[in-house]
Parts: C-alpha cells; structure tokens; sequence
C-alpha cells in the first residue's frame, strides 16, 4: 500500500509530482547515490525542487523494525519548522509497504535560492568566513537553533557543516535529519555532547578559539562558563579523539 501527500501549496506540480509513482520516474541530475537511497534535482518553471528516493528503510534494525529513514527526515524537518528552525520546505513525503515490509518511499524539499553549505565555503575559501562580523551573525543563529533542539530533548546527531546552508542574506539553515531524535537523561546529555562536537571538528580548523567559545556562550545564553561548562567542553573537544 501507498501513501502519497503533496502539499496543497504545490498543487500545480501534480503532473510531476502527484504519486509515488510518478515521483519514482521524475528525471533529474543525479547529485548523491548510496545503497539506501539517490538524490536528484529537478528544475520547474525556474525552482529547484530536491527528490531524495528511498528504496530500503535505513540501516540495522531500521530495516526489520522501527521508522523508515525516510518517515524520520521528512518529521524532522517538518519539527524543524514547528519550533522556529528555518529549513527546507517540504513539497511532499510518503512511502510504501508490502505487507507491513517497507517497499519505498521518497521526500521533495523546495531549493534554498542562493545558499550553500558552510563546508562548501570553506572548501572555495570563501571569505565571509574571514568576516567577524559575518562569523558572528551566523553563530547567534546557529546557537539558537541549536539550543532550541536541545530545550526540546531533541539532537541532530549528524550536525556537521555540510548539513549548514546560509543564503546570500546570511540566514543560516539546517538541513539533512534522517537520524535526529528525542532523548532523556545520560543519554540526551551524550547526545548534546556529541552534536557540539560535530560543529567543532571543522570549527578547530576554521574559527579562532574565541570565536569557537563565543558560540558556545552564545548556545549557553551566560557570558562566561561555569564549572560545568568546563567539563562539557573538555568532553567536546575529546570527543572525537582518535577517531577522525
């Protein structure tokens, strides 16, 4: 059984994109492809419209039991939105079962006009990076947005600049969640740990240590750390210790 929803803000693109089918047999360039799942690009009527196609339901445990990866990115993106976090527009979601086994499924985002991700930029040695002005203004929304999925005991758990898009106005956006969850306790703290530390791996590289601690205060809402600030950011920048 199929299940299909195309937004009804979208209702003109049901000739491209009004079945599961017919989202299936969309043309477009190819931008990624991996065992799970391929994206592809499709231009309309001049916007950019994103298929991400799912043909299995995710990894281990995914694959027999639990949310398809599909069903988890489009929730969290639509979440994203819900609590203030800009991200990409969801066009349309669905998937497929045979006898409760996941078959398919597939999400259409709506491009970003003129944005690129952080590591993108970083890669063209792009020189906002070298602006403080600019630096800081996407810190404070980084850290708000960040602390916002925090304060909903929810973590990104792959929060790395290639899934940070800023727009030529420089609002910053997050993207790509197919393994974003809720956690409580020891592990949301883990958690939390870990997605600080996935923003510092290229941050070390890129930003000056203040600038690296001005983010940090800024997520912390304080102007200076306490005690237990300190040992998180021990914990952060060990985090990854022998294993990059």
């Amino acid at each position: 059984m199929a299940g299909w929803n195309l937004d009804p803000a979208f209702a003109g693109l049901d000739g491209i994109f009004g079945s599961l089918d017919a989202v299936f047999a969309a043309q477009g360039e190819r931008l990624t492809q991996d065992a799970l799942s391929e994206l592809i690009k499709v231009d309309h009527q001049g916007a950019a419209y994103y298929v991400k196609r799912y043909t299995s339901a995710g990894r281990g445990l995914r694959r027999y039991l639990g949310k398809p990866r599909v069903k988890a990115e489009w929730q969290n993106l639509k979440r994203f939105a819900k609590w203030g976090i800009p991200t990409a527009e969801v066009v349309g979601f669905g998937l497929e079962r045979d006898g409760g086994s996941f078959e398919r499924g597939a999400m259409i985002t709506l491009g970003l006009p003129a944005s690129e991700d952080l590591l993108a930029l970083v890669r063209q040695h792009d020189p906002r990076l070298r602006d403080r002005a600019w630096v800081n203004h996407v810190s404070h929304q980084l850290a708000r947005h960040t602390r916002t999925l925090h304060d909903h005991h929810f973590t990104h758990n792959d929060l790395k600049w290639r899934n940070l898009l800023v727009d030529d106005a420089g609002t910053l956006y997050l993207i790509d969640c197919p393994n974003g969850a809720f956690w409580w306790g020891f592990m949301l703290r883990y958690r939390i740990t870990k997605d600080l530390a996935c923003l510092d791996k290229v941050a070390k590289y890129q930003l000056s240590a203040t600038q690296r601690l001005r983010f940090y205060l800024q997520y912390r809402r304080r102007d200076r750390l306490n005690a237990a600030d300190k040992k998180r950011i021990r914990h952060i920048l060990s985090f990854f210790e022998g294993r990059e």
